[in-house]
């Protein structure tokens, strides 16, 4: 039997959906699993153990290119998909990309949401096998899962995130970056400023506190990643109010951002795409969410903390606010450093 998964993005939500692998395989080890995503998040799919085929499409390229370009490449995609002349399509997304990608498949069994858990209707079309959710498929995962168990209903290993493998090549230029920095022994801490959101970010007055007490109370270097140019002012930022003391890592190809993830003790951030990764290659987390729902989109598990913006408002789900700079205070970097203190002593780092 051949599946494709339709997941196409964000970097967040691709990880979510990982734990779908585990539980198709658990039905039958014999399966194809193929996975259509966008190009940028392709790295994360690739040379996956679980995975035949990564089809990558570039919408957002596409788009820059104009529309006839736009049609021709996604046509061309089409054709491609359409002559693997899959069994089943599992579409994990549920808007109108995901849709037309699903419905041009020619799959006979097109798996997908039904009308009460869609934000963009016109991907009913797509499908002709509709899932309702319940309220125990609230997890952005569980989401998925559900999905995946309507096609798959023999299926038995539902995991909470994962698996996702670490390139052996990557790992090794990450781990002699740690030496080179000194970081080969000892608690290893990232703290992952950005986010999609701006209303999703946490005041960087406050990561500015948290990495000096980080660095002078519990003697941790932190390293600040980043991924892109207004992020990489943010912690420089934050390193020159440590006194330079802080781990700029360099921006690398997501393959290496899996591997330092995978190395470290614990990964400090928002709801963004490194801190889901981290989970997924069983790393500690402490998360910090404002605007989105901790338990929607959270780690799950004793291996994570996350905290709630305590605003009446929240989550609110918005994109732009008026109380963005309050909501930005509400958590507090004595809250974070005691979850990042709880969770390094669980894990033996600290005493």
């Amino acid at each position: 039997m051949k599946v494709l998964i339709v997941k196409v993005s964000a970097l967040g939500d691709v990880i979510h959906a990982l734990p779908v692998l585990a539980l198709i395989k658990s039905a039958d080890k014999q399966i194809r699993i193929d996975w259509l995503v966008e190009e940028s998040f392709a790295d994360v799919l690739a040379d996956h153990p679980l995975i035949n085929t990564v089809h990558r499409i570039n919408t957002k390229q596409w788009r820059r290119a104009g529309v006839l370009t736009s049609l021709r490449n996604g046509w061309r995609s089409i054709q491609l998909i359409r002559a693997e002349s899959y069994d089943v399509v599992l579409d994990l997304q549920g808007n109108a990309k995901s849709g037309l990608f699903t419905w041009c498949s020619g799959a006979p069994l097109r798996f997908g949401f039904d009308r009460n858990a869609l934000r963009e209707k016109i991907s009913l079309v797509s499908t002709n096998r509709k899932v309702g959710l319940t309220d125990a498929d609230f997890h952005i995962t569980d989401r998925s899962l559900a999905i995946a168990k309507a096609a798959f209903p023999n299926g038995h290993d539902l995991k909470t995130a994962g698996p996702l493998p670490v390139d052996s090549n990557a790992s090794q230029d990450v781990k002699s970056m740690l030496e080179e920095e000194g970081l080969s022994e000892g608690g290893k801490v990232v703290l992952h400023y950005g986010t999609t959101w701006t209303t999703k970010l946490w005041s960087l007055e406050l990561w500015m506190q948290l990495a000096k007490t980080l660095k002078e109370t519990y003697r941790l270097r932190p390293i600040l990643t980043w991924g892109n140019d207004e992020e990489y002012a943010a912690v420089q930022a934050i390193n020159e109010y440590c006194d330079g003391t802080c781990v700029v890592w360099p921006r690398r190809s997501l393959k290496h951002l899996i591997a330092l993830m995978s190395q470290v003790d614990l990964v400090i951030g928002g709801d963004t795409g490194p801190i889901h990764i981290a989970a997924a290659v069983g790393t500690r987390t402490v998360s910090i969410f404002r605007v989105t729902d901790a338990s929607r989109n959270a780690p799950r598990g004793s291996r994570h903390i996350a905290l709630q913006s305590g605003l009446d408002c929240a989550p609110c789900l918005k994109k732009s606010c008026e109380l963005d700079a309050q909501c930005a205070q509400s958590i507090t970097a004595d809250q974070v450093v005691e979850a990042v203190s709880q969770n390094l002593r669980a894990a033996g780092v600290m005493e």
